[in-house]
């Protein structure tokens, strides 16, 4: 399941996923249980899925834990995570975020996310969605109950919803939701505005003559 989600200053674009969401219905989850810190060198390539929630899916010898959630169908092919709250708290490593891409979520759903998380999430082309824990809760549970069916999150409309059924609204920031629909990084959202930049550099030097002449090449 380990696939490219980025490439040259370009993020996989997120406008609409639907797929097989796993419900933890954990509080507290933090970034060494997403991503031990042994893993925070290993090179991304073929085998970086197993990566994910390493300690809690596989056991010593490597093999795989059969009680563990994500071990089982359908949930091995989880694309979406219905998380309790605080998710991704503990340190800021940003591998917490590349583990869950590399083993294919694209998404997780959340009443509350630790802020470091939650901007590296968006930074890396996970969306990171919030929802009122009341809400969630019935989804983790509706889940379970359902294990095939699957959930909507559409970023144009900014939508959450299960099979059939109506959809919840959430926020995200205007430009953050801008730049995963159109799967730039922060590079590439400044190229955008290169051929401006010469005229921007030109004006700001002519409005502060104190600089240096050396700082205006």
């Amino acid at each position: 399941m380990c696939a490219l989600f980025w490439g040259e200053n370009k993020l996989r674009a997120f406008t609409i996923l639907r797929g097989i969401a796993a419900p933890l219905d954990e509080a507290n989850i933090d970034t060494n249980q997403i991503c031990p810190s042994r893993f925070n060198k290993m090179v991304m390539g073929p085998g970086y899925e197993r990566v994910l929630f390493h300690d809690r899916r596989f056991n010593i010898d490597g093999t795989e834990k059969p009680g563990y959630i994500l071990n089982n169908e359908p949930y091995r092919r989880a694309q979406i995570l219905v998380a309790g709250r605080n998710f991704g708290c503990g340190s800021s490593r940003e591998t917490a975020v590349t583990a869950l891409l590399g083993f294919g979520i694209r998404a997780v759903i959340s009443p509350e996310f630790a802020d470091i998380f939650f901007n590296n999430a968006l930074k890396n082309g996970l969306l990171p969605v919030t929802l009122d824990e009341t809400i969630v809760a019935e989804l983790q549970q509706r889940l379970r109950d359902a294990p095939t069916m699957q959930v909507k999150i559409d970023l144009e409309s900014r939508t959450v919803a299960l099979d059939g059924e109506s959809p919840t609204s959430f926020e995200i920031e205007d430009l953050m939701r801008e730049k995963l629909l159109l799967g730039l990084d922060d590079i590439a959202l400044t190229d955008r505005f290169a051929a401006q930049l010469p005229a921007f550099e030109a004006a700001y030097y002519r409005q502060s003559p104190w600089l240096p002449a050396d700082d205006a090449h």
